[in-house]
């Protein structure tokens, strides 16, 4: 038995494909019906005809990662487990949510594991855990974190939720982690890379200079059935494809979308008089807060990842990211079409 947390997620909905395909006994968490239900109709879009009656074989529970008597009912008879389930935010008002589920969760979940003699856990966490280091570019797998720069409090929960996978090992659990970049995937517009892809079909015509890596869903899910099913343990992998400016990812999007590229650079001054602009509306009319300090640094920063580690080990050719967005793309535009 295979336990998918997260399993309504981006990565975990693919992830189900992958496992119904390859005929596995799958059970799933899931928090709201709503959720799931969308997650079913992501899966009937994305998965080969013959195998979408799978999905009335999931053995689904409703949980979050805090319910320790739902989590033990769980983990009977697994032998396996993909944590995919994650909060995501880059709020600094939301660090105690935040780590409620990332970092105090994940422990939950290693625990489990250790309890019922799990044999391998697969983390997903981000590269947003791998610091940079001027000494050392491009960033590959042996990138320590640097507690010293200033982070989102999602990478500092997602490092902490690291940690706690870490101490499983040493306590006798077999683990791997995987640091995927931006994940290019169909199905979910409302957050993520996938909110990218509505912001520039309405029109996005400014872009920052930065850089970071990207991948797409197909990659992530493949590779981390692969891992946990070698005899790889206690590694880490970076998950990049391609590293691309902002400016070349949008527009790339935006020629898959049929909609003009982004053309405008926005300057680092501007962006933070936006924030304080921001901050000001906030403080006096409470609107909501969309711009944060973490997100502007990323904005501005070039950051190169290499993926030499998996692609070797694996020997594992990676998806073209221009491949994975005109996928992405077309399943857009027909969802927008119903």
């Amino acid at each position: 038995m295979i336990l998918v947390t997260g399993a309504t997620g981006l990565v975990g909905t693919h992830l189900l494909i992958k496992l119904l395909k390859e005929k596995h006994q799958v059970r799933a968490l899931y928090r709201t019906t709503i959720k799931k239900d969308y997650a079913k109709s992501v899966y009937l879009k994305c998965c080969a005809p013959e195998d979408q009656e799978a999905f009335d074989n999931i053995e689904w529970i409703q949980s979050n990662l805090n319910d320790i008597p739902q989590l033990t009912t769980a983990f009977k008879d697994v032998t396996h487990v993909y944590h995919c389930a994650a909060m995501i935010s880059f709020d600094p008002s939301h660090f105690k949510k935040l780590r409620k589920t990332n970092i105090e969760g994940t422990a939950n979940i290693v625990n489990l594991c250790l309890l019922n003699n799990v044999q391998k856990l697969c983390y997903v966490s981000s590269i947003a855990t791998i610091s940079e280091n001027v000494l050392q570019n491009p960033i590959n797998e042996t990138s320590e974190w640097n507690p010293e720069i200033s982070d989102s409090v999602y990478a500092i929960t997602k490092y902490g939720a690291e940690m706690e996978v870490w101490r499983g090992t040493q306590e006798g659990l077999d683990a791997v982690i995987v640091n995927p970049g931006i994940i290019i995937g169909s199905g979910f517009f409302n957050s993520g890379s996938g909110f990218l892809f509505k912001k520039i079909q309405k029109g996005m015509p400014y872009y920052t200079n930065g850089t970071t890596g990207y991948v797409a869903v197909e990659d992530v899910t493949e590779i981390m059935y692969r891992l946990l099913n070698s005899s790889i343990k206690n590694q880490r992998y970076i998950l990049v494809a391609e590293n691309l400016s902002f400016k070349n990812a949008f527009t790339l999007i935006a020629k898959a979308l049929q909609k003009s590229a982004p053309k405008k650079k926005v300057s680092p001054i501007t962006m933070k008089i936006a924030f304080y602009i921001q901050e000001f509306s906030h403080f006096f009319f409470r609107t909501k807060k969309i711009l944060f300090k973490s997100s502007i640094k990323s904005a501005f920063t070039n950051s190169f990842y290499e993926n030499d580690k998996i692609k070797k080990e694996l020997s594992y050719n990676f998806i073209p990211i221009e491949k994975a967005i005109i996928t992405t793309a077309s399943f857009f535009l027909k969802e927008k079409k119903i």
